[in-house]
């Protein structure tokens, strides 16, 4: 049996050698007109929606209000005062109102005797007055116990966020001392300095939120850390909550995206149509 189907296979075999098949045409694939319109609605729609490339720019900001804060974080979220002040660590985290993660870094003090950074609610006699608002919460960077004018932790105060922001700053003041300058200096991820901004400042006894504010902001998010610092040596810093803003997409941008969207699923309707005209 076995020998009888190889023998068959080889007359089959052989009748095929003969008679040579007919080559078979060969397609030729044509892009679909349906296809065509898809695939340029798509790119185009992905080219439109692409971030575009900037260079950032940084800019001085020193007025709060025209930072454009989305976040905030209030010192107070480090737990209760217990007068005068609350010792904190010279590192610690801490959370923005909108969830963003924030590390606090003060160096240790070169002087001895004085205290490690200090939190404490500005107020009237027999409260602790600045010129901070009355009832903000003060980190102060730490100082040595005594009467006026106090050896002070000069810092830097430096501040660190768990993702980069675009725009961030708060109001500073130096303990006992009048007129100081105050700096402002912005890092990337990559510890790169993108920028620093230096102004004059004031401190006293008024309460009245006349403390300066020092903020900066980017074109785009690329703000990982700050580091606030005075020009006296031997004084505490102090700063109140910390304004933040975070990259969003301006409604500008929002709204020309989705007349572009909507142009572009209008032309892909109209091939589709004129595709299934011409298939009919």
């Amino acid at each position: 049996m076995i020998c009888q189907k190889i023998q068959n296979f080889k007359v089959h075999l052989l009748q095929r050698q003969r008679t040579p098949e007919r080559a078979k045409p060969i397609a030729q694939k044509t892009r679909s007109p349906k296809t065509s319109a898809a695939g340029i609605a798509i790119a185009t729609l992905l080219i439109l929606l692409a971030p575009p490339v900037q260079a950032a720019n940084l800019t001085f900001v020193s007025d709060r209000a025209t930072l454009g804060a989305t976040d905030r974080l209030d010192w107070s979220v480090l737990g209760p005062v217990q007068p005068p002040f609350r010792v904190l660590p010279n590192s610690f985290s801490v959370t923005s109102e909108q969830g963003l993660g924030i590390n606090v870094s003060i160096p240790r003090a070169a002087t001895g005797g004085v205290t490690p950074p200090l939190l404490f609610q500005t107020l009237p006699s027999p409260g602790i007055a600045t010129n901070f608002a009355s009832g903000d919460f003060i980190l102060l960077t730490g100082l040595k116990p005594g009467p006026p004018p106090a050896v002070g932790n000069p810092g830097p105060l430096t501040i660190t966020f768990d993702r980069p922001v675009a725009a961030a700053g708060t109001q500073i003041a130096v303990d006992d001392v009048f007129l100081f300058t105050a700096s402002i200096s912005a890092f990337d991820s990559a510890n790169n300095l993108l920028a620093s901004f230096s102004t004059q400042g004031t401190s006293s006894l008024a309460l009245d939120n006349s403390a300066q504010f020092l903020g900066v902001r980017s074109d785009v998010a690329n703000i990982s850390r700050l580091v606030y610092s005075s020009s006296e040596n031997n004084r505490a810093l102090g700063i109140n909550a910390l304004s933040i803003a975070e990259a969003v997409p301006e409604p500008s941008n929002i709204a020309a995206t989705a007349v572009a969207g909507a142009g572009l699923a209008l032309f892909a309707f109209k091939l589709k149509r004129s595709s299934l005209s011409l298939n009919k």
